[in-house]
């Protein structure tokens, strides 16, 4: 490609000390469509710019969002990863990001076992509930004890099948190692999991942002991570611009060689 003139320097450099990278999709956005481009950069940076959250934060919650099942983006979790470890991040948080990943999982697994029990109760199936037994209100208080709620899920759960219960307690509230996020950070982590739309789930959601609230979490804080999961929209990009600066180079190529051949004759 030919070199960039003087505006188009300008815009990239912008866009780099405000979004720290510049990737293939972002250089054929620069010269398909720069206004599109401009306009990214001050949407996807206004979080960044007026947020509370660390520089580390930032980039453990796009690992997360990344990494995450619902949307296995690698060369972004690629990029932010090293992002996070240049802005301090440790190899056991960032893994502690990926069992954050790991229990996302469980979503549709929670909302679905709420809705059996609305089904079997519509439907006349559901029986009496009887008085727990003391090694379920054993989980029952572990549970409380680590996260200070009971979701509606965990009582279906809890009731349905305590061995399963067991060891989704486990999952979710399993030692940490030394080195690893704290409280806050995995609050933060999961409201972002909740809320992004490869994933969405206003429950789960629900759920963490009131834990965030009772642990003390700045509103603001909440506020920047809800607006930095809408950035994976950017993703058709990412995938899409590169593909079609393949496209015009073929057929750029294929257009030459038929014009030469057709010269010939």
């Amino acid at each position: 490609m030919s070199n960039l003139t003087p505006e188009q320097q300008a815009l990239k450099d912008a866009y780099v000390k405000a979004r720290g990278y510049w990737r293939p999709w972002t250089e054929g956005l620069l010269r398909l469509d720069p206004e599109f481009l401009q306009t990214y950069g001050r949407y996807a940076g206004y979080a960044a710019e007026k947020g509370p959250l660390s520089p580390k934060m930032r980039e453990l919650i796009y690992v997360a969002l990344d990494g995450s099942a619902t949307h296995l983006f690698r060369s972004g979790l690629a990029l932010h990863l090293v992002l996070a470890l240049q802005a301090g991040a440790s190899a056991q948080e960032i893994i502690d990001v990926f069992r954050l990943a790991t229990a996302q999982g469980l979503d549709g697994s929670n909302v679905g076992i709420n809705i059996l029990a609305e089904e079997l109760a519509s439907a006349g199936l559901a029986v009496d509930q009887p008085e727990l037994t003391d090694g379920q209100r054993a989980l029952r208080s572990a549970y409380v004890a680590k996260f200070g709620d009971w979701p509606d899920f965990c009582e279906q759960w809890l009731r349905h099948d305590p061995g399963y219960f067991a060891v989704m307690l486990d999952l979710l509230a399993g030692g940490h190692a030394e080195g690893g996020l704290d409280q806050r950070s995995r609050c933060l982590i999961s409201i972002a999991l909740n809320a992004c739309f490869t994933g969405l789930d206003p429950h789960g959601l629900r759920v963490q942002i009131r834990r965030a609230l009772r642990l003390g979490i700045d509103q603001r804080e909440i506020v920047q991570v809800l607006q930095m999961t809408a950035h994976l929209g950017v993703h058709a990009c990412a995938v899409g611009v590169p593909v079609l600066m393949e496209a015009l180079d073929e057929r750029s190529r294929t257009g030459a060689g038929k014009g030469e051949a057709g010269g010939a004759e």
